[in-house]
């Protein structure tokens, strides 16, 4: 029911505004309301631009924070009343939260079924909107319609009082929210008549964690389009009527107004992490002349523009929705850090300042990359090629700041989540990709040194047992109950999921290598990618975590979580050799392989391939198979590689029709691992029917193909040029490839090197009904290169 609103709104809204908008305007397609029944903290902010600092949305529940410091917070589309608007949602990074109000003044937000106990609101769906770069709401205990948009580093409100003697603005600053941790100190302070600034300092628990020295800092600077009558100061402490300065926690003013019926008051704020002097650089550079009909304008044309780079049609508006609003999540994660003067956070809680080159591209907040190049860089290959950027002279400036990678950053500091690290890896696969507007040379010497480098890491920079890998070619196991995440030089408790994918970054470094001349350095690297061999068992086909004595654990369960394998098992992760599926096929014995893995998928089709039927953000990690998390998304590619690539086109298929869904609750499976956009770039390319295993990290990269679930397909690269696909006769029944031609001539295999369709073009797909198990059979995918 729920979604019916946020669709229907989104249409509304898209073709409402400015003007006159196509009749296939993608922004009616976006629905920023699935799967917000179990949203992360940095999942729901309609009111934002692509990769933008300013990300606004209401929070339901964001006051309470978290005990673990990632679970669902901050927007539930189950619960019935909003406590406030907050600014600033990344992983680890969340702050700055306004409420308009009326009646008794109260400057607490209240507890969430306690109506009346707190300044939070009751609303209904019905007056609610959310749609890309907007939101809009009615308030109904106070009876004010709240609207939001943003440019890249300002936050734009707009609110619609009613007649009233107590009408309220509550700026709420020294509060937590969200994984934001405790504040420990916040400041704001009226500056005159119609501006405010200030700032909010937290401690999230990843950051106490990873970078125990950092900490996360939050600046603002406002403006307002009409004074208030006066001022209330609040802390902790109590309220202090007439003062316009407030410090330490729970620090937040109160605007007071006399409205009339429909007045409006629009309130801009900049934004930044380094300060408020930068804040208010970055309200004059983006919104000196602007307000919120215009930025709001201006939102909308950007979101068109970055997502209209890909054109799907359809009959079938769910699959059209699940395309654009898992583009729209790609786009909207891993937000900018830098200021428009290039003055960017640096640890330990310092400014520094990006040059020229690294300006271009913006210095960003990142969540971790564990998965992402199953999913997000092969889409920033494709048609974003910027963003890619943007992440790698990220990660080579905390480089040249801090000595290694971080998988996790929030404000330069570091907050991995998963303790391991795949940024080399990423790295390797830009160059791979032909993205490589940096310093290759510096590229190169932090990709090598995330590999074999041990002595002196920071714990916050993962892959703590890198010296153990380095010894043995393997991870020894460390027994214990796994969720305490004890790593270190002498092994793991998850020994062979690290191992497993150690084996797998050693591989893309080693190619990096290759491409550089390198060939002494390439054969140090490359002998570590075939690590997952230590730990296949041939007596169960598994892999199986081993002692630091050459021994395999014992009381092994193959579908026991947590021991030995992060956030799966060891049926799932068995399937974890991306850099050589030919060689994991001839383990496994290559019809096995195929029975094996086609009956894993026949039977995890049963429960929505790990996706489940109730909420669980871990639903699947004790399943044969999870698709709601990121160590399994390459798995259902392997019959590419092993002679049946009609099982890769009728499983992919089945899972982008029922795991993924249109509503709050089931919108990735139910409950999900989003992680700035990573599943939701997974289905646009596997909707595509385009996909690489290795995340282009091979020598000279290929695409694996699928079966296209849409008609008509047209990708404009980064190139420049465009790439266009065609599936006749494609539908819910018709999944299989029956044939397939690049620029009208045949292609036989189911890949082709991604160079060449980079250079655009068409490709033809023919679809049917039942397999056609003589195409695509003729060469498999090269696994070695």
């Amino acid at each position: 029911m729920v979604q019916r609103y946020f669709q229907k709104a989104a249409l509304v809204v898209a073709l409402l505004a400015g003007g006159r908008a196509k009749a296939q305007d993608v922004l009616q397609y976006v629905d920023p309301g699935i799967g917000t029944a179990h949203s992360r903290w940095f999942f729901f902010t309609p009111a934002a631009v692509p990769g933008g600092m300013a990300k606004l949305a209401p929070s339901t529940n964001g006051h309470y924070g978290n005990a673990q410091g990632w679970e669902a917070v901050g927007y539930d589309v189950r619960h019935k009343s909003i406590e406030g608007f907050v600014h600033f949602h990344e992983w680890q990074v969340g702050g700055v939260s306004f409420m308009p109000t009326t009646g008794p003044l109260k400057v607490v937000p209240g507890q969430l079924d306690e109506p009346g106990s707190g300044y939070r609101s009751a609303f209904d769906h019905k007056n609610e909107i959310a749609q890309a770069g907007y939101y809009k709401v009615k308030l109904d205990d106070h009876q004010i319609t709240a609207e939001l948009t943003a440019t890249k580093r300002v936050g734009f409100h707009r609110y619609t009082f009613p007649s009233s003697t107590q009408a309220h603005v509550i700026l709420d600053i020294g509060r937590k929210q969200g994984e934001s941790g405790e504040v420990t100190d916040a400041k704001v302070r009226m500056v005159d008549a119609t501006h405010f600034a200030g700032y909010v300092i937290t401690y999230p628990k990843y950051v106490a964690s990873y970078d125990p020295q950092g900490k996360v800092a939050m600046y603002f600077y406002g403006q307002l389009d009409k004074a208030p009558a006066s001022v209330t100061a609040f802390t902790k402490e109590g309220t202090r009527a007439g003062e316009r300065t407030a410090k330490g926690e729970g620090a937040g003013l109160a605007l007071n107004y006399s409205t009339w019926s429909g007045e409006k008051l629009e309130i801009k704020v900049g934004l930044s992490y380094t300060s408020i002097a930068n804040a208010r650089t970055n309200l004059a550079a983006e919104a000196a002349n602007l307000n919120f009909d215009g930025a709001l304008q201006q939102a909308r044309t950007v979101w068109r523009r970055e997502l209209g780079k890909l054109q799907v049609e359809s009959p079938v508006k769910a699959n059209k929705m699940k395309f654009y609003t898992g583009l729209y999540h790609a786009l909207l994660g891993r937000g900018l850090a830098s200021d428009v003067n290039g003055a960017y956070p640096k640890h330990p809680a310092t400014v520094g300042q990006l040059d020229k080159q690294e300006q271009r591209y913006g210095y960003i907040n990142t969540d971790a990359i564990w998965g992402g190049y199953w999913n997000l860089t092969q889409l920033w290959s494709l048609s974003y090629p910027e963003w890619y950027a943007r992440f790698v002279t990220t990660q080579l400036r905390l480089y040249k700041d801090k000595g290694w990678f971080g998988d996790g950053l929030a404000n330069s500091e570091y907050a991995s989540g998963v303790g391991t690290n795949f940024v080399g890896l990423a790295i390797a696969g830009a160059y791979q990709a032909g993205i490589r507007d940096y310093d290759v040379s510096l590229a190169y010497e932090s990709v090598k040194n995330n590999e074999l480098g041990w002595k002196g890491r920071p714990v916050g920079s993962g892959k703590m047992d890198t010296k153990a890998f380095i010894r043995y070619g393997y991870i020894p196991h460390l027994d214990g109950d796994g969720r305490n995440f004890v790593t270190d030089s002498t092994g793991s408790n998850f020994s062979a999921s690290h191992t497993l994918e150690y084996s797998f970054s050693a591989f893309a470094a080693a190619q990096m290598a290759k491409a550089l001349g390198k060939n002494n350095e390439y054969q140090e690297l490359i002998k570590y990618a075939s690590g997952w061999q230590h730990l296949f068992n041939p007596a169960n086909k598994l892999i199986q975590p081993k002692t630091a004595e050459g021994k395999f654990i014992d009381k092994f369960d193959p579908l026991q979580p947590w021991r030995g394998f992060q956030e799966g098992n060891a049926t799932q992760y068995t399937f974890y050799v991306p850099q050589n599926p030919k060689a994991l096929i001839k383990a496994v014995g290559d019809s096995s392989f195929n029975n094996k893995l086609n009956s894993i998928f026949e039977a995890s089709s049963k429960n929505d391939f790990g996706g489940g039927k109730t909420i669980d953000a871990f639903a699947g990690i004790n399943a044969l198979y999870n698709q709601g998390n990121q160590p399994n998304l390459h798995i259902g590619w392997l019959f590419n590689f092993s002679g049946k690539p009609w099982l890769t086109q009728k499983w992919i298929r089945q899972i982008c029709d029922n795991f993924y869904g249109t509503e709050p609750i089931h919108g990735y499976g139910y409950g999900q691992d989003e992680d700035q956009g990573q599943l939701g770039s997974w289905y646009v390319l596997a909707s595509l029917g385009l996909f690489d295993v290795k995340g282009f990290t091979d020598l000279r990269p290929i695409v694996q193909f699928g079966g296209p679930l849409f008609s008509r397909a047209t990708i404009r690269l980064g190139n420049g040029k465009v790439l266009q696909i065609e599936a006749t006769n494609t539908s819910e029944k018709n999944c299989y490839v029956q044939s397939l031609t690049f620029n009208g001539k045949p292609i036989k295999n189911c890949w082709m090197y991604l160079d060449q369709l980079k250079n655009g073009g068409k490709l033809t797909f023919v679809m049917g009904s039942r397999p056609n198990k003589n195409w695509g059979v003729a060469e498999p995918p090269p696994s070695i290169q």
